[in-house]
């Protein structure tokens, strides 16, 4: 029987993961219940809910489930095990260093305000960070539903905590209100206090909204961007300009923009040369985390091992992790591809 290495063994760099979204669902649950919350059937079921985004109905519905759970964070221990739970499961499947990415304002109203929020939150990192001995880093995101101004206060803010754990600064929430070029301000803020440009675009929008990352924010990352797929020269520029794209194969699936897990088009943004950090998005609401995205893409796309070593390294090259520590982890990567398979190949 032919067989294959372990993915969960496989070092990588997981850069797309948002905070509220990677709460274990036990946990929901018990922060339910500790603050008398009321679930809907879709959250406790045990099963992934039932989604589709690709209308306004369905990305409301999936937008009120996600502040329902965010609804359970109601106090720093609450953080805090989020966290530490969040790179206990990242650890389990590998990774070796985590961006995780969050709104502080959504949560400051229950934490004493937004620059409390930010504090409880970078001091959860770093301790969970240093329990774990993952790399963990956050990534602020302005939220796209609101004001640029509101945009360019999180940037300011983002700069101001650079030391104490922040790498990035993204634009997230429905990619299909707001123009990009309306935050254009904010993310220079960001780009020259020295954080990494890491706007949401071409999921629920097609490549333009790839193109208006590219050109109205001077993203160096793109989370998903698989709608780049559909245009070859959007993909060459993306090639050459070594742009990472953030791909979430489930989250895609879960939110109706592709029918199936091989629709999703990874071995085109693969071919094609685009640098990919395959990410879990949303575990919480989409069943899976880290480790399933690579087995989806050697089940699903035929990816060997010597393929998937490679979307590890390009996930570990698009982080923001120090040079020593991608260092560590591109061994990790090589060693893990000389090893003897061990698994089935169904697995």
């Amino acid at each position: 029987m032919e067989r294959v290495r372990d993915v969960s063994r496989l070092p990588k760099a997981h850069l797309h993961l948002h905070f509220t979204g990677s709460m274990r669902p036990g946990t929901l649950l018990e922060l339910a219940e500790k603050y008398g919350v009321h679930l809907p059937d879709a959250l406790t079921s045990g099963e992934p809910p039932k989604l589709r985004a690709t209308d306004e109905r369905g990305w409301f519905r999936f937008q009120r489930l996600y502040d329902i759970a965010r609804s359970c964070l109601r106090a720093p221990e609450d953080i805090q095990r989020l966290v530490r739970e969040a790179a206990e499961e990242d650890v389990r499947d590998g990774s070796g260093w985590l961006e995780i990415q969050v709104d502080p304002t959504s949560y400051a109203p229950m934490l004493g305000g937004l620059i409390p929020a930010l504090e409880v939150i970078l001091d959860a990192v770093e301790r969970a960070s240093r329990d774990t001995g993952l790399g963990m880093r956050v990534l602020v995101a302005a939220n796209r539903m609101k004001h640029p101004l509101e945009a360019r206060t999180l940037a300011r803010l983002a700069v101001r905590y650079r030391d104490r754990g922040i790498v990035g600064f993204g634009l997230s929430n429905d990619e299909r209100r707001g123009m990009a070029r309306d935050f254009d301000r904010a993310f220079a803020i960001a780009r020259d206090g020295g954080l990494l440009a890491a706007p949401h675009g071409g999921e629920l929008t097609g490549p333009s909204s790839v193109r208006d990352c590219l050109d109205d924010l001077h993203a160096s990352r793109v989370g998903h961007g698989v709608r780049a797929a559909e245009d070859p020269r959007l993909l060459r520029q993306l090639a050459e300009r070594g742009v990472t794209c953030e791909v979430c194969p489930s989250s895609n699936v879960a939110l109706g923009v592709y029918e199936t897990p091989g629709d999703v088009p990874l071995r085109t943004l693969y071919e094609a040369g685009v640098p990919m950090a395959l990410g879990a998005d949303d575990p919480l609401l989409f069943g899976s985390r880290l480790a399933a995205q690579y087995t989806l893409a050697r089940r699903h796309h035929g990816f060997t091992d010597g393929e998937l070593a490679e979307l590890a390294r390009q996930s570990i090259r698009g982080s923001a992790a120090p040079e020593d520590v991608r260092k560590k982890l591109l061994v990790g990567v090589d060693e893990w591809l000389a090893s003897e398979p061990t698994e089935p190949a169904g697995s």
